[in-house]
């Protein structure tokens, strides 16, 4: 299968010896118009991909910002069509990968095919769904693959040797490694055995791992 944006642009990052940065954006916060913008924005200031949260009334491990953040777009009458629509107008200046961080409730709403066909239609590159179900985990991906997306998994703390194995088998175009228990927001520090995290994870896998949940500073960027 040929690569997508997210795996040519981490490639590329990785042979020339740098790292990615993939922020996290709220689509329609505070107006889809600005969401565009951001995203814009970010590539021009060179960032791999941009990770797009789909507002959503009941979200998985978001803290207070977030949350906050969904509740005015949905607030303000945040559609998913209009997402797509307005992905689609700015597909072709933007060359950072597009991720779609979304729940499964909101697949399964559409239907899991319909919905991953409008996202690669629209010029997503990948999904990340924290809400999957671990059965339910391959079947998406053979899906996503089957459309030219990436469907990414997330990889936390406390999960077991086997279940790491499993994951990274699974997820493609990188591996979303939680950085801190809990849920997402600002933290002063990130956790302590982190680097021996990493490598554990590096020992069972080659695809790319980026780390997320409470990078809040330049400094838990460096580290």
């Amino acid at each position: 299968m040929s690569q997508n944006r997210i795996e040519q642009q981490l490639h590329a990052r990785i042979s020339a010896g740098g790292k990615g940065l993939l922020p996290y954006l709220t689509a329609g916060f505070p107006d889809m118009a600005t969401t565009m913008q951001l995203i814009r924005r970010c590539d021009q200031a060179g960032c791999t991909a941009v990770e797009i949260g789909f507002p959503f009334s009941d979200s998985i491990a978001d803290g207070p910002v977030i949350q906050d953040s969904f509740y005015r777009a949905l607030d303000a009458g945040f559609r998913v069509d209009d997402l797509f629509e307005a992905v689609a107008d700015i597909r072709a200046e933007v060359s950072a990968g597009l991720i779609a961080m979304v729940s499964m409730s909101l697949l399964a709403k559409r239907g899991t095919d319909a919905f991953i066909a409008r996202a690669a239609q629209a010029g997503f590159d990948g999904l990340i769904v924290p809400d999957v179900p671990v059965d339910e985990a391959a079947q998406l991906s053979a899906e996503a693959g089957s459309a030219g997306l990436c469907n990414i998994l997330m990889e936390a703390p406390t999960s077991s040797t086997a279940r790491r194995e499993w994951i990274a088998s699974r997820s493609r175009g990188f591996l979303y490694v939680i950085a801190s228990r809990g849920i997402t927001g600002e933290r002063s520090t990130v956790s302590t055995d982190l680097a021996a995290h990493l490598g554990a994870l590096r020992s069972l896998t080659d695809t790319p791992l980026i780390v997320g949940f409470g990078i809040s500073t330049p400094e838990h960027v460096r580290e």
